[in-house]
């Protein structure tokens, strides 16, 4: 009971576990690795997507770049020539709780419902 209490407060318990471990696993790559995942996650705090599927997004986050620094392989292979294409390519694989869909969605239905027009589909 007391434990259902605590996740009400602060979130689900498990979810933070595995941030955790994410968070472990990120200090475990090497220097340049890190820095690049580091980077990568600042980046989709503050442009990519709401509490729905981060936790998984940022484990597959960070077995790519592990299996990536296992093979060595360079870091400008893993992202291209564009780092925000690649991240924006990558969080499309995780479409729930992206805030821009959500407004778009929004967006969308305040037009159709001020034209007095059926919700369309986006």
């Amino acid at each position: 009971m007391a434990a259902r209490w605590i996740e009400k407060v602060t979130g689900p318990l498990d979810e933070k576990k595995r941030w955790r471990q994410y968070k472990a696993r990120t200090r475990r790559l090497p220097a340049n690795y890190r820095t690049a995942v580091e980077a990568i996650e600042r980046y989709l705090m503050y442009f990519g997507r709401g509490e729905a599927g981060l936790t998984t997004m940022y484990e597959d986050l960070i077995d790519l770049f592990e299996q990536s620094a296992a093979a060595g392989t360079p870091i400008r292979d893993i992202v291209g020539a564009d780092p925000v294409e690649f991240v924006e390519t990558f969080v499309q694989n995780y479409p729930d709780g992206q805030w821009r869909i959500r407004e778009q969605n929004r967006l969308n239905k305040a037009i159709a419902d001020a034209a007095g027009e059926d919700e369309r589909p986006v």
